[in-house]
């Protein structure tokens, strides 16, 4: 029998939210979830399957199913409970797409681009106060952070402060963090004129918080290198694993 990842008290938790988003209960939901999140888990082919998870075609055939309806993504939000977004911190980082990843039908981009590392995708992250992911944005390698951030900092209404690395060092950024109340911190590059004289250099030391998310959620294989074809079900991926962070709270 494969290791499990939901516990009693987890899947009490997660079932009721599944029904909400009118997902039928059937005798075996839970360990059809259970399959989908062993896959997050080990990034085996949806063949691999353990059998004890039942068919693999049907666990992934529903696992697409709830990512075309953005169902995982919803799942996520609603597992967000009483977050701290005083603070929001904010990042991005590389995944590299495996082979497997190439090819996908139709000529939509899947957010698959090059960059240093070769074909690569990116997640931009944004952390609460204590370090659980609140957002996400999945684009091809070759977006710069800059360019993402516009669309995560306007998902943050209630923050006070939006702590970023030298990487979102941009005016417009500074801007538009200002016009939404909140104040940034970010620092400058060495060749600024302004400086950073007025860094809190306290709060900056904090931004670990968002990396530490990082390394927990590449700690599922399916996260850390991206095998799916298409853009929505690896966000679904990365939506099972922040929501997952989310289970024990």
């Amino acid at each position: 029998m494969p290791r499990l990842m939901l516990s009693d008290e987890f899947w009490s938790k997660l079932e009721k939210i599944l029904l909400q988003e009118t997902i039928y209960n059937k005798r075996n939901l839970r360990m059809t979830v259970e399959g989908m999140l062993y896959r997050m888990r080990v990034g085996c082919s949806w063949r691999d399957l353990p059998k004890a998870f039942g068919s693999w075609n049907s666990i992934y055939k529903r696992f697409n199913a709830w990512s075309l309806s953005s169902k995982w993504g919803r799942i996520f939000k609603a597992l967000i409970i009483d977050p701290d977004c005083e603070w929001g911190f904010i990042d991005g980082s590389y995944v590299k797409a495996h082979q497997h990843s190439a090819g996908a039908a139709g000529k939509k981009p899947q957010a698959i681009g090059k960059s240093r590392a070769g074909n690569t995708t990116k997640i931009h992250l944004v952390v609460d106060s204590y370090g659980l992911p609140i957002e996400f944005e999945i684009t091809g390698g070759e977006v710069n952070d800059c360019s993402a951030a516009p669309g995560l900092i306007a998902k943050l209404p209630d923050a006070e402060v939006i702590v970023a690395d030298k990487g979102y060092d941009s005016e417009c950024i500074r801007e538009h963090i200002t016009k939404q109340g909140a104040k940034a911190v970010i620092p400058r590059k060495r060749n600024s004129l302004k400086g950073n004289a007025d860094m809190d250099w306290g709060l900056y030391r904090c931004r670990h918080l968002v990396e530490n998310a990082f390394a927990r959620l590449k700690h599922y294989r399916a996260v850390a290198t991206r095998y799916d074809k298409l853009k929505r079900n690896y966000e679904s991926m990365v939506a099972m694993a922040c929501g997952y962070l989310w289970l024990p709270m």
